[in-house]
């Protein structure tokens, strides 16, 4: 029986090394581990034999189907390998081909313009400030000195949130620190402080003054909510305000400011100013400025005087000295503290400056329209560079 092993062994080795590929190779497994298999059948002679023949002959069947497994494995792991390299170099991907081009993006005109009035007011020594979106009537009204019976209060003008019960003593979100509480924020008699879309960025104006202490020096970009659309007013917009609080300060200051200001965002060193006699409630004197245009093949071009036979005025900022009952609602002493204020839409500079008709284009989402306005996310506004280069 020796020899009879010595036979299967060498023949099923050989077997093993000569299979070719895989279903070869587990054909070769089933003829000799299978349940009818070769190995199999001279295991199961075990059970025949006597007690000294078993203990001769079972070593070297359990070797031979020792031998015939580690073959096979060792087999089927250079086959598997082999069959991998194979696939490797068949699918193989040319990396010399160009990859597909993807269409670059851009940098809507608001969020580069806001870009370029953070540089521009950076350089003047202005900060950035910010504030919540969803106001109390407090700090968006009554702070600001705005009576009760202000049109703007109207729930057509405003958006006022639903909130349900009555007033529960909690506060809105609020960094004040001193002043008037915004606990006294009600509306009418009725005890309920009313919740809001901000109308205006100049509640931050507020919440900075109450939290900080003068000398302040502030712009307030931000979206604003009023109940108004057509092809210049959309129900969101975006508008910045600036606010100016420190000792002797005068109208003098304000006007050198937006000048400068003006002849830095439009690039134009003609820019001539118009202030208008006007009416804000939180400001006191208050202006309206006006910048002064020429008329080029029929389109207004901002730059020169509007007193020119080609030329006019246009409106561009509301702006004034803070009115003292504001400084009061905020904590600080009005005799001791003055400052200025003014505000614009982000939205209609942008439009002004690169030459833009309807408002309303600007929350379309149309691809076309952002890939002619739309800038490029590397034209980061500097004032070397030009803040609209």
């Amino acid at each position: 029986m020796t020899t009879d092993l010595d036979h299967l062994r060498t023949d099923l080795l050989a077997s093993i090394d000569a299979a070719a590929g895989l279903d070869a190779l587990e054909a070769i497994r089933v003829h000799a581990l299978g349940k009818a298999g070769a190995v199999t059948g001279l295991l199961k002679t075990l059970g025949t034999m006597s007690p000294e023949q078993r203990q001769v002959e079972g070593p070297r069947i359990h070797a031979l189907r020792e031998a015939v497994s580690e073959a096979l494995a060792a087999r089927k792991s250079m086959l598997e390998q082999a069959a991998l390299d194979a696939r490797l170099a068949s699918e193989r991907i040319d990396m010399t081909l160009p990859a597909d081009r993807l269409a670059p993006g851009s940098v809507h005109p608001v969020s580069q313009v806001m870009d370029e009035l953070a540089e521009i007011f950076a350089d003047l020594g202005f900060a950035v400030a910010t504030g919540p979106e969803i106001e109390d009537d407090w700090h968006n009204f009554t702070a600001l000195n705005i009576p009760e019976t202000h049109p703007a209060r109207a729930m057509h003008d405003t958006f006022y949130c639903e909130q349900p019960g009555d007033d529960d003593g909690q506060s809105p979100p609020s960094d004040d620190t001193r002043g008037a509480s915004p606990a006294g924020a009600k509306q009418g008699g009725s005890g309920r402080r009313r919740f809001l879309l901000r109308t205006h960025t100049s509640p931050v104006q507020i919440r900075t003054m109450m939290s900080q202490t003068p000398p302040i020096r502030i712009i307030a970009p931000g979206r604003v909510y009023r109940s108004d659309s057509d092809a210049t007013h959309t129900p969101m917009f975006h508008q910045i305000e600036g606010l100016v609080i420190d000792r002797g300060i005068t109208l003098g200051h304000l006007k050198w400011t937006l000048e400068t200001f003006l002849k830095a965002f439009f690039e134009r060193d003609d820019i001539v100013l118009r202030l208008r006699p006007s009416y804000f409630p939180f400001t006191e004197p208050s202006a309206e400025v006006d910048v002064g245009y020429t008329l080029v093949n029929g389109k207004r071009v901002i730059g020169g005087s509007g007193d020119a036979a080609d030329g006019g005025w246009m409106e561009v900022l509301g702006s004034g000295m803070v009115h003292p009952k504001v400084i009061a609602a905020c904590g600080l002493d009005p005799d001791e503290w003055q400052g200025f204020a003014f505000g614009t839409g982000v939205d209609r500079l942008a439009m002004l400056k690169y030459a833009m008709d309807d408002l309303r284009a600007f929350f379309d989402g149309d691809l076309r329209w952002l890939k002619h306005y739309g800038f490029s996310a590397f034209d980061v506004p500097t004032l070397s560079g030009g803040v609209g280069a």
